[in-house]
């Protein structure tokens, strides 16, 4: 790993690379050290390995001889198969004797008693067999023959061993002083990894804590109230790179802040001084309020004149035109935040429809399909006008043919489903997106609008639901309508008063 990946590491990656990587130095000195500790052990156990085969080919012997001894004096068949069991494990240890002719004594010696035990084993047969045949004189004889060479065999078994014994003493002193010499070689190896270690911990744990020193004692300045300070250089892309770069940026903006309150302080003085003459521009912008308040309510009261005089001449027609028109302006101008039935927004939604249709000759045609049980539901004021005034302005007006609004309103098991659709020329997926996310402006284009632009409506159906899903925009295309989808879900919030 270079300089530069180490130095983009975080904090705890950098402390904990080091830490591993000192224990694999001392892991890596552990096994060598271990694997040369069992090396030595086994050199050691191997040296007297010989002796203890020797004693173990010695006690083989003597178990044959006296195997051979018990059947000859009782002739039983536990005796015999006793003596096959010895005569067996005796073979089987001669074969691992050497049968090299050789200038050393030792292997001379075991090609000896090899050959001498191949002997010794054909007369302890033969002598079993005179014995089962009866033959008295020949056992006597072969008996005496191989006890004969059985002292022989005992006899340089035991000269071998002693010889052995010599030598792996000898070897047994050396490799001793071997392994003390490589105890203590370990120990200084151990002792050099652990303090390479520390200085390695020491200079690693230097680099990163010294631009927290720096930063410490330029932050102690900036305490004091000393915003002139040097800049803290950082290369690191750690936690204390990342509270460097903050802290230069803190003392940056601190100094912005205080010249912005400067400014600030200088415009509010100059602003106190034109504080005489705004007062007076406010009463007159009181009055304009005031004013723009009573032109609704004289707006309403001359067309309800309006109508009463239509009513009075017998113009039935005129006076419901005239009637319904002032009470859809009425209902257009109350607070957007109010809450209304769904009952009071589909009448303005019939209302609308009507005035429409007095104006361009009933050529929309409207049809609705609604759940009595629905109606007395909250819903903000001003909801379904606009979408249908959409539906109007952007569907119906730019195709050739009559149009078609249908209002669906219907309860599920989430809340209350209102549908509105129209057989307009349709959407594409780019204008739905943008209406739903409220970065398309084409739906508040129209000069016949009343002023609530699909993003409004959006936008208060959320803050009312708390939900961000409320509605969904379906159109399979230009040219095949486009169906608006608003869900009402059960809420606290939307239960009827």
């Amino acid at each position: 790993m270079n300089k530069k990946k180490f130095s983009s590491l975080s904090l705890q990656a950098k402390i904990s690379s080091i830490y591993i990587l000192a224990n694999l130095f001392i892991l890596l000195a552990n096994m060598m050290l271990l694997i040369g500790i069992n090396r030595m052990s086994n050199e050691m156990e191997k040296v007297y390995q010989e002796n203890l085969n020797l004693n173990a080919l010695s006690e083989c012997l003597g178990g044959v001889q006296d195997s051979m001894v018990e059947y000859l004096g009782s002739k039983t068949t536990e005796s015999l198969e006793n003596y096959y069991r010895m005569e067996q494990e005796y073979s089987e240890k001669i074969r691992d004797l050497s049968d090299e002719i050789g200038n050393v004594s030792s292997t001379r010696m075991e090609r000896n008693i090899r050959h001498m035990s191949e002997a010794y084993l054909e007369l302890t047969s033969q002598t079993i067999e005179a014995k089962r045949g009866r033959n008295v004189e020949k056992y006597r004889l072969r008996y005496e023959s191989a006890t004969k060479l059985y002292h022989y065999i005992d006899a340089y078994i035991y000269r071998l061993n002693m010889e052995q014994f010599v030598s792996n003493s000898e070897n047994y002193n050396s490799l001793s002083a071997a392994f003390r010499v490589f105890a203590y070689t370990s120990m200084m190896v151990m002792i050099v990894v652990i303090l390479i270690n520390v200085l390695l911990i020491i200079k690693f744990t230097g680099s990163m804590m010294e631009p927290l020193k720096t930063l410490s004692q330029r932050a102690n300045e900036v305490a004091k109230g000393n915003l002139d300070v040097e800049m803290v250089a950082f290369q690191s892309e750690d936690e204390i790179g990342v509270l460097t770069r903050a802290f230069n940026q803190m003392v940056i903006s601190l100094k912005v802040y205080i010249e912005r309150i400067k400014d600030s302080m200088e415009a509010t003085r100059r602003l106190k001084e034109k504080e005489l003459l705004m007062e007076a521009h406010l009463t007159d912008a009181q009055l304009k309020y005031l004013q723009a308040q009573i032109n609704p309510h004289f707006l309403f009261n001359t067309l309800n004149a309006g109508a009463q005089l239509a009513m009075m001449e017998g113009a039935d027609r005129t006076y419901a035109y005239i009637q319904k028109v002032a009470t859809f302006f009425r209902y257009n101008v109350r607070k957007e935040n109010d809450q209304v039935s769904l009952r009071e927004e589909i009448n303005l939604v019939d209302d609308y429809i009507y005035i429409l249709n007095v104006r361009f000759s009933g050529d929309i045609h409207y049809r609705k399909e609604i759940e009595e049980s629905c109606l007395d539901r909250q819903i903000p004021s001003m909801i379904l006008q606009p979408i249908v005034e959409n539906c109007v302005n952007h569907g119906i007006r730019e195709m050739a043919g009559e149009g078609e609004i249908r209002l669906s309103v219907r309860e599920t098991k989430e809340g209350v489903c209102i549908s509105i659709s129209d057989n307009g020329v349709g959407m594409s997926q780019e204008t739905i997106d943008g209406i739903l996310q409220g970065t398309y402006d084409g739906t508040r284009k129209s000069s016949d609008s009343n002023g609530v632009a699909m993003d409004n409506v959006l936008a208060r159906l959320r803050l009312f639901t708390g939900n961000d899903k409320v509605m969904d925009i379906y159109s399979e295309g230009i040219g095949k309508g486009t169906e608006f989808i608003i869900y009402l879900p059960v809420t606290p919030d939307a239960d009827v008063e």
